[in-house]
This record gives structure tokens, C-alpha cells and sequence, in this order.
């Protein structure tokens, strides 16, 4: 147990992620010292195959540090049991779900797994939990939808609702816009931060939408090569954080704009 502040909810220390292997352990980074407060939305960057699927993963324990600690509430997080864990933080990964015939609604009660008894009866609080989530995601019209009906846009309010109704602490989103158009990556962003707001949980989100995820965000966590930084979008910009973030002179960084532009010269 380490001594836990006010509003903090995740910490790391001196954390080292990546993949064991037989000779030599593959790291992807090392010495990670965050300290992430409740009710933040919080956003991770970086170039492809940097590392943030790797970084979320490990913090929600579905994958193994390589060294170092994480803890959750104070509490060492591998002491947690997978049920105790899923009472308290709630993940939403990229992996394709497996073919069924749910409907939304039935995809978004198994958010109530953590809480239903053995026959998975449904409580009078775990259906108010359902349809307060899905009140919160604004997708009453879809609930008696199959989920495979969906589009994409709409699969994802689903999915993020089903991570409402499992009622964490945290969320954990590990790219949520990928293959959406512009219109529905800024619903879902807007979506995740008016979530914050009105239920003050945390939400860590992966995300390739750097623009968005400067201007949305209370906090960034940044991967670069060699390098990982926290902080708001001005002390990071303050650091000159974002100037090599890209390997080409493609985009430069617009310090006054705080956002990525092409660069014409």
C-alpha cells in the first residue's frame, strides 16, 4: 500500500512495459512515474506501433509489467481479483467481438456481469444502471437493434455504454474513433468528455485524433521515441513536447494554434 492523495485514483512507479521473451525482454518503455487523478479525461498519444495499446493494456492488468508497480486507490493492482478489478475499472480494447445474436441492450447488461448472481438474474439497480447509461450515451432508438446492425459509430456510444452500466471509477479506451469519419471521432470525443463532467469518473483514451485530443483533454500522455511525458496540453507544449513527435517535416506544430498544421515551406 502507498500513501494515496485526495483525487488520485492510478499511479505508476518506475514502471517498465513490453513483452517477456526467452533471451532478452522486447521493452517499450521504462521508469513510467504517472499519477492520474479522478474525474480527467485523459488522452494518449503517439506515432503507430509507439506503444499506446501496450501502455493501456498493462494498466488494466490485461497484460503483465515487465518491472515496476502499479497501483490502483492506494492498492497494489495484481492483489486485485479480476472480479474486484471489474467493480472498479472497465476496459473497452480494440479486439472484434465474437458473433452473437445480442441485442444493444443485452450487449450493454453484460456490462452487470461484475454484480449479477449465478444465474445472471438482473436486479432492479442493474437495470436502472442499464438505462441510465444508455440515457447517458443518447442510444434509447438502437437498444432492441442487433449489435452486428450497427455502424460503426454507433457500436462504439454501445460499447462505452456497456462500460457506464459496468459503473467503474475508471474507463479505459483503447482507440474508440478508429475507422470513424470525422463527424462521429468528434461525437465520440465530445461524448467521452461530457462523461467526465456530469459522472466524474477518469477515462484514459488512446488516440491517433491529436488535434482533438489536445483541444478536449484535461491531461496528455505523450509517446515518443525513447520518451514518455504527462501533463496538460499547455505544460507539454511549454516543454516543446509536440516538435518531434512526427519523423517528417510533413506537420509542424503550431504553438499558438495548439494544434498540428501542413507544412507548406
Amino acid at each position: 500500500m502507498i500513501e494515496n492523495s485526495e483525487n488520485s485514483i492510478l499511479k505508476t512507479e518506475k514502471l517498465t512495459i513490453g513483452y517477456p521473451q526467452k533471451k532478452q525482454d522486447h521493452i517499450i518503455f521504462s521508469n513510467i512515474n504517472l499519477s492520474i487523478e479522478k474525474g480527467k479525461l485523459i488522452s494518449v498519444l503517439g506515432k503507430n506501433g509507439i506503444g499506446k495499446s501496450t501502455l493501456l493494456r498493462t494498466l488494466c492488468k490485461v497484460q503483465k509489467p515487465i518491472a515496476g508497480a502499479i497501483y490502483f486507490e492506494g492498492k497494489e493492482l495484481n492483489t486485485y481479483s479480476e472480479n474486484d478489478l471489474s467493480k472498479k475499472l472497465s476496459v473497452v480494447l480494440t479486439e472484434r467481438l465474437p458473433e452473437s445474436q445480442l441485442t444493444v441492450f443485452e450487449l450493454i447488461a453484460l456490462g452487470r456481469q461484475p454484480y449479477t448472481n449465478w444465474i445472471d438474474t438482473l436486479s432492479k439497480t442493474d437495470l436502472e444502471k442499464i438505462e441510465t447509461a444508455i440515457k447517458q450515451t443518447e442510444i434509447g432508438h438502437l437498444k432492441n437493434q442487433r449489435f452486428y446492425e450497427l455502424s460503426d459509430g454507433q457500436l462504439q456510444r454501445v460499447l462505452i455504454a456497456r462500460a457506464l452500466a459496468q459503473d467503474t471509477d475508471v474507463i479505459i479506451l483503447d482507440e474508440p474513433t478508429a475507422h470513424l469519419d470525422m463527424h462521429q471521432t468528434i461525437n465520440i470525443f465530445s461524448l467521452l468528455q461530457q462523461l467526465v463532467k456530469q459522472t466524474n469518473k477518469t477515462i484514459i483514451v488512446s488516440s491517433h485524433e491529436i488535434n482533438l485530443a489536445l483541444k478536449l483533454s484535461d491531461e496528455i500522455i505523450l509517446l515518443t521515441e525513447n520518451n514518455l511525458q504527462f501533463g496538460t496540453t499547455e505544460a507539454l507544449i511549454a516543454k516543446n513536447a509536440f516538435d518531434k513527435l512526427f519523423p517528417n517535416n510533413l506537420l509542424k506544430f503550431n504553438k499558438s494554434l495548439q494544434q498540428f498544421v501542413i507544412n507548406k515551406t
